[in-house]
């Protein structure tokens, strides 16, 4: 089986998406920036190494327009963040997979094919972010992610890569490069200014 790279995404709609980003910048301005933001990745994640997948929130939005579509589309389905991801991972068969979100404006495909490699001799990856959370995750067997995993992590703050690799036991864990994801107005100036220097 080929390695799986699900994306995690919400359905680009004003208020609905990048909410925090959206109290920094306005609402629409959030939308539009991760409306792009995600077209440009899809672009340059669809490659032939591994099985691009896109996993969709709210469910309902399966089938909505802006999914290019030729990617399978999964429902994220409920439960907090480390629940959906688990279920993802759990559900994608035997062999390697990664989930990464949608707002990382510096992610390529070089950075995958590193976290994938990886998993050739660690049995867990994480793809860090300097806020503390991480951007990637893989497992070298994702429907054999042991239980408990991604369960108790306090997200969107200093201690979620932490307690992610804490869920995992004393699974081998290895770290791939540290990439900012966007969340604040403050992020996404970051950003701006990392591509102009």
């Amino acid at each position: 089986m080929r390695d799986q790279l699900f994306i995690m995404l919400k359905e680009p709609s004003v208020g609905r998406v990048k909410t925090r980003l959206g109290r920094d910048i306005g609402p629409v301005a959030a939308a539009w920036w991760f409306r792009h933001q995600v077209r440009r990745l899809l672009r340059e994640m669809d490659d032939p190494r591994w099985d691009l997948r896109l996993a969709v929130a709210p469910d309902r939005a399966m089938e909505a327009r802006c999914w290019p579509g030729h990617l399978h589309r999964v429902a994220q389905g409920g439960g907090d963040l480390g629940a959906r991801m688990a279920r993802l991972m759990r559900g994608a068969g035997p062999g390697p997979v990664c989930v990464i979100g949608g707002d990382v404006p510096d992610l390529r495909r070089a950075h995958i094919a590193k976290a994938f490699r990886a998993l050739g001799s660690s049995e867990a990856v994480f793809g860090p972010a300097p806020d503390g959370g991480y951007w990637l995750v893989g497992l070298r067997h994702g429907s054999r992610a042991p239980s408990g995993f991604l369960e108790g992590v306090r997200w969107s703050g200093r201690d979620a890569l932490a307690d992610s690799m804490a869920s995992l036991g004393g699974t081998r864990c290895g770290l791939v490069d540290m990439l900012d994801d966007v969340d604040t107005g403050a992020d996404l100036s970051r950003a701006a200014a990392g591509r102009k220097g």
